[in-house]
């Protein structure tokens, strides 16, 4: 038996992860990736209208403009840009234009949820075009316009997009993973957009390449700065209480408030904790059952507090929202996490302040760090 076998999915040379079946390696770092492949086809010139309710600002226009003129000329682009800013409306341009071309494109994401909830944002965006979500448990139609899928599912398309546009680059599980990774790289034949609040060191590296440009945006849209948080030191039962007079103020005040958590355990004991003292709250993990139902009811109003994991970190917008993050001085817990987490408030223009607390026993370096950077953009208005 061979001992150079290379995985043709996932690119594993490691041969610790290789197995033998009837004389036949086969690759465990991703053999629980199985499933249909999209099947490509030459799509004609498609008719695309980008349906608004806004307009973009000044700053988004000119970006836009530019990742358009980058994918004309075959540069991969990399938007780096606050939590808040618009990325997303960004890159509706150059997906539009690939459209337009009968291009395959697609929209990666690490997380399910906010697949979710981008997919209904393309569609009402792109009224005539057939956008498509494929994620776990939803992969019954494969092709289409504009394809909104997890990083997960990035498998079903080798050799595939022309276009692929991906978002929160640097959040788990895409993050350092070496299989999610090497999906992107094999279902990618055209050029890429990639989007990040916080981008990492060797992603700065890859994009100052030739062949690439990084396109920076350090102003949310509506030109207001974003929330700076405030470090507030206590221990033992002392968090637990600030949680109670902090959600009680919200309540009075009709706004609602996020509270982060690094761990599903944590979640459930601090609202069993506060459903003792506040009333009207809720809980989310990744475990949690009917999830999407919560979020979508917190969403809508009808709970004045929810205690999140980082299910929630990205991708929520919600007017008036004030986040507390409980334990910020967890190692899960970096800079570039606090920061996104930070980004929750403060996002809509009629409703541009609130508070974010790092709630923690000490002040970690993550937290002075996101306190730093979040500072130093704000400068820039």
């Amino acid at each position: 038996m061979s001992n150079t076998f290379i995985c043709p999915r996932c690119g594993n040379k490691d041969q610790l992860f290789v197995g033998y079946k009837n004389g036949q390696p086969y690759c465990r770092r991703c053999i629980g990736f199985q499933g249909e492949e999209a099947q490509d086809a030459v799509k004609p010139l498609q008719s695309v209208r980008l349906s608004l309710s806004y307009s973009l600002s000044r700053e988004q226009r000119a970006l836009s403009d530019q990742v358009i003129a980058n994918f004309k000329s075959g540069i991969d682009t990399l938007v780096y840009a606050v939590c808040g800013s618009g990325k997303t409306e960004i890159s509706y341009g150059v997906i539009a234009y690939a459209m337009s071309k009968g291009l395959n494109v697609g929209f990666a994401l690490p997380r399910r949820d906010v697949v979710v909830e981008l997919f209904q944002r393309l569609k009402s965006a792109f009224p005539n075009n057939k956008i498509v979500a494929v994620y776990g448990g939803h992969a019954s139609v494969l092709e289409g316009d504009c394809i909104i899928l997890t990083t997960h599912q990035l498998y079903r398309y080798p050799a595939y997009f022309d276009l692929l546009v991906m978002d929160e680059i640097d959040a788990f599980p895409f993050k350092g993973s070496l299989v999610l990774g090497s999906f992107y790289e094999r279902s990618l034949r055209g050029h890429c957009v990639m989007m990040t609040a916080t981008p990492s060191k060797s992603v700065i590296a890859r994009f100052k390449r030739p062949g690439h440009q990084i396109l920076t945006l350090r102003t949310r849209y509506h030109r207001k700065p974003i929330p700076v948080p405030c470090s507030h030191l206590a221990v033992g039962p002392l968090k637990f209480f600030f949680c109670v007079r902090k959600l009680k103020e919200y309540k009075k005040a009709r706004k609602q408030c996020m509270v982060f958590v690094p761990t599903v355990s944590m979640a459930e004991r601090l609202f069993g904790f506060l459903r003792l003292f506040v009333s009207n709250g809720n809980f989310v993990s990744s475990k949690r059952k009917g999830r999407p139902g919560i979020i979508e009811a917190f969403k809508n109003g009808k709970y004045d507090y929810l205690v999140t994991t980082a299910v929630l970190e990205r991708g929520v917008t919600i007017r008036n929202l004030q986040v507390i993050v409980f334990g910020s001085d967890n190692r899960i817990y970096d800079s570039a996490a606090l920061i996104q987490i930070a980004g929750r408030a403060g996002r809509k223009a009629d409703a541009p302040t609130g508070d974010v607390f790092f709630l923690a026993n000490k002040e970690s370096e993550g937290m002075k760090r996101a306190i730093k950077e979040i500072e130093y953009c704000n400068t820039f208005l």
